[in-house]
């Protein structure tokens, strides 16, 4: 039985909109947060359990393969039970990670810190874009897929300085995963207690609200999306654009220590400068979305800008601290694609099929991670630390390719339509 839905007062629908934005891009920055529990404390596992590059590499491939099976799994749960509860759980995962961290003796245990974080991570972007879909008002969704982004480069960005910082004032790195749980702990809570603002059941899907009979047919087969070619390209984007991010994120800060001998505590900070720049970028990208119709054009634009910073970084051309500044800037570039980047999936989502569909997508970036951080970091074992800049430039440049068949796929369909 269908009920009758009062519109809300416009400065009451602004509120509440602005909460549901406000709660997801806090849960969304703690998911980036975590994806860099591990990392910025590499130099430490090395020290103290002896471990190589490599064998670093191993620990986020296997968060980002729980992470990847896990996402594409997600968005069906999603779909079928709502997203709430499931938030409510990856965030336990979140606090069991940070403990596993905390209490890790050597390779095994930090697997394991791995392994939870990955699976703690995998239904965020099927959980926030449903909620976002479902509750915010079409004139702000644009500026909610924005927010969404830079949140989660600001938890990419937050995560080096508060590991490192609470690791150097504690004189032990197992206290910043103390801190670790406490975040994500006081985050749940916080999520808990205003559970209303991102209860998925109140809202409806945009094309619902607007009484379009677009609805896939009941016996359409709960994996007819798959059939999409617009799925597996924007799989595709997500795969090499991501694979780029891995090596910023995790090998950025080692290779520029190799290609110039500055300290890790100037370089440990180029990944938080690259995730500020892409922050920067996204808000500049929320208004560029808004404004123009290409989004295959905005993407290509904007990521040459960063494949370009990358290879002037790994040429070694310029002096150190230049290079450290060139490779943080590159994040402008990519948080500029993003919210472009967010509509293109939008568009090849069909009516019902979000949760899956983005879940689907969104693996391509947990496979990207997996696959390209062994291969960045077996570079930095055989002494290619320039290397890992021009690979991060050509993954971009391959992502913009993909990017641009998303667009041809999308043009011949509704061609045939």
């Amino acid at each position: 039985m269908n009920s009758v839905t009062v519109p809300l007062p416009a400065a009451a629908a602004a509120r509440r909109d602005y909460t549901t934005i406000g709660l997801i891009g806090l849960a969304h920055g703690c998911s980036h947060f975590f994806h860099m529990l591990l990392p910025p404390l590499f130099p430490a596992f090395i020290r103290e359990f002896g471990l190589s590059y490599s064998e670093l590499g191993l620990l986020v491939t296997t968060f980002f393969v729980i992470s990847g099976i896990g996402q594409a799994l997600a968005g069906f749960l999603v779909d079928k039970t709502g997203a709430r509860p499931v938030l409510f759980a990856a965030f336990g995962c979140f606090i069991l990670a940070s403990l596993a961290a905390a209490l890790a003796n050597g390779f095994g245990g930090l697997m394991l810190a791995a392994a939870l974080a990955g699976l703690g991570n995998s239904p965020f972007h099927p959980v926030d874009f449903t909620i976002l879909n479902k509750r915010v008002s079409q004139p702000r969704l644009g500026h909610a897929f924005s927010v969404h982004g830079i949140s989660g480069n600001l938890g990419w960005a937050l995560a080096p300085v508060f590991l490192i910082g609470i690791s150097g004032a504690a004189g032990n790195w197992r206290m910043a995963y103390v801190g670790s749980a406490l975040v994500a702990l006081v985050i749940l809570l916080l999520l808990v207690f205003k559970r209303d603002a991102i209860d998925d059941r109140q809202g409806s899907w945009a094309h619902e609200r607007a009484g379009a009979a677009t609805t896939p047919a009941p016996d359409e087969h709960p994996m007819a999306f798959l059939r999409l070619p617009s799925v597996w390209l924007c799989f595709s984007f997500f795969f090499f654009s991501t694979a780029a991010l891995s090596a910023i994120q995790s090998f950025a800060s080692p290779a520029l220590q190799k290609m110039f001998g500055l300290p890790e505590t100037l370089t440990a900070f180029v990944v938080t400068g690259y995730m500020l720049c892409g922050a920067a970028g996204m808000v500049v990208g929320g208004f560029w979305v808004a404004r123009s119709a290409s989004l295959e054009r905005n993407i290509g634009f904007a990521m040459a800008g960063s494949a370009a910073l990358l290879l002037l970084a790994g040429s070694g051309w310029l002096p150190g601290l230049a290079t450290a500044g060139i490779a943080a800037l590159a994040g402008f570039g990519t948080g500029l694609a993003g919210p472009s980047r967010d509509m293109l999936i939008k568009r090849a989502a069909p009516p019902g099929a979000t949760g899956r569909v983005y879940g689907t997508v969104y693996s391509g970036l947990d496979v990207g991670f997996a696959l390209a951080a062994p291969v960045f970091g077996a570079m930095l074992d055989h002494g290619r630390a320039n290397d890992v800049f021009y690979g991060a430039a050509v993954a971009l440049m391959l992502g913009i390719g993909a990017a641009s068949m998303v667009g041809l796929a999308r043009r011949r369909t509704l061609a045939t339509a």
